[in-house]
């Protein structure tokens, strides 16, 4: 993988770790509250961590392909 794609896979990585972050954090906060259901909030939020991990595979998956014709 070119070293620019890397930056992004990079960046990518820690973006989604900050979106797991924000998650957990609105799970608490629902606890807190009292709330008993699955926050709306944190669904979305894990469905925007999923979307940035399949970028993540998809830009890694780049490289395999490289690789293999290289």
């Amino acid at each position: 993988m070119t070293g620019r794609a890397d930056e992004i896979v990079e960046r990518l990585s820690v973006i989604s770790d900050e979106i797991a972050d924000l998650a957990i954090d609105s799970i608490r906060e629902a606890l807190r509250s009292g709330a008993t259901a699955r926050p709306a909030a944190e669904k979305r939020l894990t469905q925007a961590r999923r979307a940035v991990e399949k970028a993540v595979d998809l830009l890694r998956g780049v490289e395999d392909e490289a690789a293999n014709n290289g």
